[in-house]
């Protein structure tokens, strides 16, 4: 619907719902015009981003039945939390009781609320970090959220500079923030949590993250609500983390001047010098090229976008629907079939599009249309650097010939004109997947002006989901002669040096800790030890997650780079030995540690080889893969490593099953456990995070040294059991004494480098005194790993049987295994 109907007023039926629907034409905001009409289809449009966010939460309406006004006289504003009681009986809502009164609150839980609300001028929907349960009982908070306020004299884009200060302590935290344009002043930025602190203890969290900004900026940031000490810094806002505060709900309307909305970004736009708040038409075409950027915040996953022609069988057969869906033929110059007009061509076009941003859109085609992508830096001229592609809507085949101007407003608004245009050969056509193809450009054309008009290009798509599905990488191929060159290798080629990266952690967790309502990938846990492997063309280097260099321990593993589809390649895995039943074995993984001399290390080789199970890939070629959702780093890891016959480097397959059956699996295969992986979670190098949950089937626990008993009889001077103990905030927790499991030669070879790290005291309080009786103390630095069956009341480990030592890990590392 829009102003555009001449109609004051009309009944409509949305959800099953009638609504009367009055004053259609109704200005609401005047200095651009927008009616309620347009209020109303903007809704319409945004309600499946919106309601998501919105959710199951206590609604607080702003409303402007008159309309915002202007600067001089501002319109009558009306702040409702009760609701009316001649609100709508379907309305979804649920009572708080205050101390002297109850409130009833509604939800926005469907597209009919949310046009009711639209018909009643409430612009702002505001709405708390906490959702009701089904009972109508407050559930504690799912999510934090920072309200960055600028003072007098500061701009959004030092709000944006405090953002990225705020991000790095969040990250830090095992959180990862979304950022969103106020549609006001400033900048909200949101973190998913896991539901297990109250209110008051998010709401102190935050606060002291408020500090730690201002201590650690002064001159930008304040944490104090004061008036008086806002000028020339940005208030970082925690308050509104607290129970009875509420913040206007992304994507919501704001009563500005101008229609302006609550906007989710990309950390890449905070970066703009010419950072600005949104209007509802911006919104509403960035949904259509971006989809939600906060997918994953609320549980969310995105909906249909651009690209995605998998929506309804309808739309299976007709490839411009979307493309249709989002153009008015009456408003913009571009051509609008009504149907798909041919097949079987090899036409290509390049055009330069002055939209937004500049951009590339490169485009094939393909049975009937033109298959599009959304290039930002355009194609690639050198095989050293891949470029971004977005995928975008199926264009019909007349907008091969098309140039001109897209009116302001509309979708894509902006001059478009071709780059270069010719035919092409298709090698290659993997749905979705993989494109190889040779384009032959125009000897005037773009092409040929910034090297050859004959270009051998790959496209591979990073997988994932959300709005990161129609994510590929545009690769110029090093071998420019046409032939049936796997697309695997459409990412090599680049001569930057790999950073140096440290692995990213999992949480100690449960079955209860993987929420059935996320998406989750599973894979096995491997019993061995973690490495980082850097592949560059001067060989491989391995080293462990406390940075030490194990690449002369694992000789075998030197042939890596040979089954890696690049030269400059970051990968992450575990290094395992496996037994006579091909099933890792640490016990004979500890026998390949500590070795110095080479004719050890090539007999130790010889008796235990190991293999490298490789389940991640951080950087691949001049790009780093980080902030890719781990589904997409997997499918690129998929693409990139071969596994050899030998199967001594090898990808494990990542699990599509439930939880259920993957710790059933592990069972029957007799492995560790269970490691689950939120499949839109970013990589957070050298953290521990809630977005990877290991589930063990064993029960183990990785302990500190802290001393050592005598044997009896023969050993009577020699090292009988060890003491241990797990971090206990800054202190160790004694957890008991280990005996069984340490071998003649464990024994033997410990014994004098424990009595080097003697001490007088104990390094810890809580000892029993018939374990301190006759103990050697020893300096805190040594860590190992148990097996064990039970807890006790206290926390001692019942039966505990010494598994090995851990030289990769430090006493810092050491966390309590639930």
């Amino acid at each position: 619907m829009g102003s555009s109907t001449g109609q004051q007023q009309q009944t409509v039926t949305v959800d099953g719902q009638r609504l009367r629907l009055t004053n259609l034409n109704k200005v609401i905001y005047p200095a651009t015009g927008t009616t309620k009409a347009d209020v109303l289809a903007y809704y319409a449009a945004i309600a499946g981003y919106l309601i998501p966010h919105a959710r199951d939460r206590a609604v607080t309406r702003k409303r402007w039945v008159n309309g915002v006004g202007t600067e001089d006289q501002p319109g009558q504003v009306f702040f409702q939390k009760n609701l009316d009681q001649s609100a709508p009986a379907w309305v979804q809502r649920h009572s708080i009781a205050h101390k002297d009164h109850v409130n009833v609150y509604p939800m926005v839980n469907d597209l009919a609320t949310l046009t009711w609300f639209g018909q009643i001028s409430a612009l702002e929907i505001h709405v708390p970090q906490w959702r009701f349960g089904p009972d109508g009982e407050i559930n504690t908070p799912d999510r934090l959220v920072l309200d960055l306020d600028p003072g007098e004299g500061v701009s959004l884009g030092d709000c944006a500079e405090v953002a990225r200060h705020a991000r790095v302590i969040l990250r830090d935290m095992g959180l990862e923030p979304y950022p969103v344009t106020s549609g006001s002043k400033g900048i909200h930025l949101y973190a998913a949590l896991d539901g297990s602190q109250s209110s008051d203890e998010v709401s102190a969290v935050a606060h002291e993250l408020a500090r730690a900004l201002e201590a650690d900026h002064p001159d930008q940031v304040v944490s104090d609500m004061k008036k008086s000490l806002r000028g020339g810094k940005v208030l970082v806002d925690w308050s509104q983390n607290n129970r009875n505060k509420t913040t206007v709900t992304p994507y919501s309307l704001r009563g500005r001047l101008r229609p302006t909305v609550a906007a989710p970004r990309t950390w890449a736009e905070l970066e703009d010098p010419e950072l600005a708040q949104l209007d509802y038409r911006q919104m509403m075409d960035r949904v259509q090229e971006l989809g939600d950027l906060l997918t994953g915040l609320d549980g969310t996953s995105d909906k249909s976008e651009p690209g995605d022609t998998t929506t309804s069988e309808a739309h299976l057969a007709d490839r411009l629907h979307t493309y249709r869906s989002m153009r008015d033929r009456t408003k913009t110059p571009e051509p609008i079939p009504d149907s798909v007009s041919g097949t079987g061509g090899n036409r290509f076009v390049i055009q330069e599009h002055h939209a937004r941003r500049l951009h590339y859109d490169f485009r094939l085609e393909r049975d009937g249309v033109l298959v599009s992508w959304a290039v930002p830096k355009g194609p690639p001229d050198t095989p050293n650097r891949n470029h971004l592609a977005v995928q975008t809507e199926d264009h019909p085949l007349e907008y091969a010939a098309f140039e001109g101007t897209i009116p302001k407003g509309e979708y894509g608004a902006g001059e478009m004109s071709i780059w270069d245009s010719g035919t092409y050969h298709a090698e290659k056509w993997r749905e979705g997947k993989e494109v190889i193809c040779t384009i032959q450009g125009r000897d005037d054309g773009g092409l040929a002006h910034s090297g050859s008009a004959i270009r051998r290009y790959a496209l591979i798509h990073t997988g994932g989901d959300g709005s990161g599905k129609r994510n590929w990488l545009m690769h110029l191929m090093k071998d420019q002669s046409t032939g049936d060159t796997s697309a695997d290798a459409a990412a090599s080629g680049s001569t930057e040096a790999p950073p140096e990266l440290m692995p990213m952690l999992a949480s100690p967790g449960s079955a209860g800790d993987v929420r059935a309502d996320e998406d989750w990938a599973f894979e096995m846990k491997w019993d061995g030890v973690r490495a980082i492997a850097t592949v560059t063309p001067d060989g491989v280097r391995l080293t462990s997650r406390n940075a030490n260099d194990m690449t002369a321990l694992y000789p075998e593993l030197a042939d890596l780079g040979n089954y890696v589809n690049g030269n400059n390649v970051v990968l992450d895995g575990e290094i395992v030995a496996l037994n006579k039943s091909g099933r890792p074995d640490f016990g004979l993984l500890q026998n390949r540690f500590n070795l110095t001399k080479g004719s050890e290390i090539d007999a130790a080789r010889r008796k235990a080889p190991v293999h490298f199970m490789i389940f991640d890939l951080l950087y691949l070629d001049g790009n780093s893969l980080l902030q890719l959702q781990y589904a997409q780093r997997r499918e690129i890891l998929e693409q990139a490593v071969d596994s050899p016959a030998d199967g001594h480097i090898q990808v494990p397959p990542a699990l599509d099953v439930t939880l259920e059956e993957a710790v059933a699996a592990s069972r029957a295969l007799g492995l560790e456990g269970v490691v689950a992986k939120r499949s839109s979670g970013a990589y957070t190098a050298g953290r521990r995070t809630r977005d990877w949950v290991k589930i063990k089937d064993q029960l183990t626990q990785e302990v500190v040294v802290v001393g050592w008993r005598p044997g009896k009889g023969s050993r009577a001077h020699k090292v009988g059991s060890l003491l241990v103990a797990v971090p206990d905030g800054v202190d160790l927790k004694y957890v008991g004494r280990v005996g069984s499991g340490l071998t003649e030669r464990d024994l033997a070879e410990i014994g004098s480098r424990l009595r080097k790290m003697s001490r007088k005291t104990a390094p810890l309080a809580d000892v029993p005194a018939a374990d301190a009786s006759d103990a050697h103390w020893v300096r805190p630095a040594l860590v190992g790993e148990v097996q064990f069956s039970e807890r006790t009341g206290a926390g001692k480990l019942r039966h505990p049987v010494w598994r090995g030592w851990r030289p990769d890990k430090l006493p810092s590392d050491v966390v309590v295994e639930t």
